[in-house]
């Protein structure tokens, strides 16, 4: 249970560290706002057009009775649109990251310089592009994971009492731990950790990894929240990922604001 707390203080870390890093916050919020305009440009579409494709993929409907037809095909656009946003919540990490693998690689050696006891970053030595390709590859099997478990939460969700209980709890918990994937995969892939690799790292201490996604699984579901904790959970997640491979980490150094060099003695202008 330790490790739960330890997952949280690695998020509140994160946080603390980008508070302090103002510039680089700027730098890390573009992508998630790229990302935060093409969903809701694809969740308006769905909420605007959900009931017409409704109506299109159930024409035996059309000969029920009223209200019958219009109730099936309402109920059919709600889970529509509410299994679009369980996707989007599940997916915008790793389309963030997609879009924005060069910020997030630059801030997570940045993390990784400034609490390193010897100020080094670990570097993959790859080019952009095939950075880019394992990024997208290793993102596109974790929403494959991800989406099979996204339907087999939503079908237990029928299920009397626990569909309304349980199976949320679940969820935020599966959401959590795909999240803690994408996120620490920028720090972990930079480290030559492949996916299989990365994901039974991530079962071995599944307390930490809970510990750190699940509130942010949580705090995601508010609009706008991800954009602007998404630099802060790169940071976050570097830490973790030093955590989860034992490197030595300056603890001094995520709480403690850089320090700005002296400002430089100029002569007197002379008379």
């Amino acid at each position: 249970m330790r490790d739960l707390g330890v997952g949280f203080g690695h998020l509140l870390k994160g946080q603390r560290w980008m508070a302090g890093h103002g510039r680089s916050y700027g730098f890390g919020l573009l992508p998630g706002l790229i990302t935060l305009v093409l969903y809701a440009a694809a969740l308006t579409s769905l909420a605007l057009w959900g009931e017409d494709a409704a109506t299109w993929a159930t024409p035996f409907a059309d000969g029920w009775g009223s209200p019958w037809a219009g109730l099936f095909r309402g109920f059919l656009t709600a889970v529509l649109f509410a299994l679009g946003l369980l996707l989007a919540v599940i997916t915008f990490t790793a389309v963030t990251l997609l879009i924005g693998q060069p910020f997030y690689e630059s801030l997570s050696e940045r993390v990784d310089r400034d609490v390193s006891p010897d100020g080094s970053a670990p570097g993959s030595g790859l080019p952009l592009w095939r950075e880019l390709w394992i990024s997208a590859r290793d993102s596109l099997r974790i929403l494959v994971r991800a989406a099979v478990w996204g339907v087999l939460l939503f079908a237990l969700g029928f299920l009397p009492f626990v569909g309304q209980t349980a199976v949320p709890v679940i969820g935020f918990f599966v959401t959590g731990f795909f999240l803690t994937e994408e996120l620490t995969a920028v720090a972990l892939q930079r480290r030559g950790v492949e996916l299989r690799e990365r994901l039974a790292l991530l079962r071995s201490r599944r307390m930490l990894v809970w510990g750190f996604g699940t509130p942010l699984a949580v705090a995601f579901l508010v609009p706008f929240v991800a954009v602007f904790l998404m630099p802060g959970a790169v940071a976050g997640a570097t830490l973790l990922a030093r955590d989860l491979l034992d490197e030595d980490t300056d603890d001094a150094a995520v709480t403690s604001p850089p320090q700005s060099p002296p400002p430089s003695e100029s002569p007197a202008p002379a008379r």
